[in-house]
This record gives structure tokens, C-alpha cells and sequence, in this order.
């Protein structure tokens, strides 16, 4: 592995073109996790701006949002692919990867354009699904299948865990209409 450094934006640059390096490089630098945490409140920025009716207090939101998504879906992921699937990696290094792989969301900033805004999201969308799934492979080193697995797993979390937190303080089913 290169001792080299890239920037900040070289490493954005090699994020979104998928480089597997870029991956390995913030993967081992633990003094990336401030640059991730950077490219996160970046695309937070570009998705509200390109949402254009966010105003102030939704682009604070959005980047509130941003930041406790992204710490979730590394603790999420951890725990499914190091815990349960046996890869090796720590939370940190999970959370500069999966920093990183959100890059492409820069391109949310185009959003608002009539119909083409829409491609633009679901590209950007699939675009930063394979990135994450690289960042997965990446930082837990395992196969891709487990890659995807493990993000596959992970995104059922992410719905279920809301859902059961909804029914528990909701005062259990009856708002879903399951029961009656």
C-alpha cells in the first residue's frame, strides 16, 4: 500500500469512480474519518439544495439527518458484517468508507431540474449502492457477496428498527391496523 495522501477531493474524485484504492486508503487512515464526515455534510448540502424548497431549517434537518443516518448505517453494518457475517473491521474504519461512498449524492445538487432531476436521483441512488457495497467489501474485507448481504441485511434493519420503535411507542399495533 502507497504511503501517499491524497486530498480530500482526490479522494472524493476516486470515491465516486469506484477506485478500490481510494477504499483501502481511508479504510487504514483513521485521520479520515473528519474528511468522511465532510463529503457526508456535502451531499447533505447539494441534496437539500437540489430539493430547492428545503429552506433553512430542512437543509438543518437534512444535515442533522445526514450525519445520524450515516452513523446508524455504520453501526448497523458493523455489527451484520463483523459480528454476524465475520469480517474484520472496526466502526471507524466502516464509517470513512461508507463516508466516502456517499460522493456520488454531490450530483443531488441537480435534482430540482423537471423530470431529468428524477433520473438524476435514481442513477445517484444506484450509483452510491454500488459504492457503498465496495465500501462494505472494502472495510470488513470479504467477498462481495457478503458485501452485498450484509448491506441487503442492513437495509432491512434500517426499515425494521423504525417500524418496531413506531409500534412500541405507538402503543403497539393498532395505528397499523394489524390486530383488528
Amino acid at each position: 500500500m502507497s504511503t501517499i495522501r491524497r486530498s480530500m477531493v482526490d479522494r472524493m474524485k476516486g470515491a465516486a469512480m469506484l477506485e478500490v484504492g481510494v477504499y483501502e486508503e481511508v479504510e487504514a487512515d483513521t485521520t479520515a474519518t473528519s474528511q468522511a464526515a465532510g463529503v457526508v455534510a456535502i451531499v447533505a448540502v447539494c441534496s437539500a439544495i437540489g430539493s430547492w424548497n428545503a429552506g433553512l431549517s430542512g437543509m438543518i434537518g437534512g444535515l442533522i439527518g445526514a450525519f445520524i443516518a450515516w452513523l446508524i448505517w455504520a453501526g448497523v453494518t458493523y455489527l451484520i458484517g463483523d459480528k454476524v457475517l465475520g469480517g474484520t473491521a472496526t466502526w471507524g474504519e466502516l464509517l470513512r468508507t461508507l463516508g466516502f461512498a456517499q460522493t456520488p449524492g454531490l450530483l443531488m445538487v441537480l435534482a430540482f431540474i423537471p423530470i431529468l432531476g428524477a433520473l438524476i436521483g435514481f442513477v445517484v441512488w444506484i450509483w452510491m449502492l454500488v459504492a457503498g457495497i465496495i465500501a462494505i467489501r472494502q472495510a470488513l474485507d470479504f467477498s462481495t457477496g457478503k458485501a452485498v448481504l450484509t448491506a441487503l441485511l442492513g437495509w432491512l434493519a434500517m426499515i425494521a428498527i423504525p417500524m418496531l420503535l413506531v409500534m412500541v411507542f405507538a402503543g403497539g399495533t393498532a395505528g397499523w391496523g394489524w390486530g383488528r
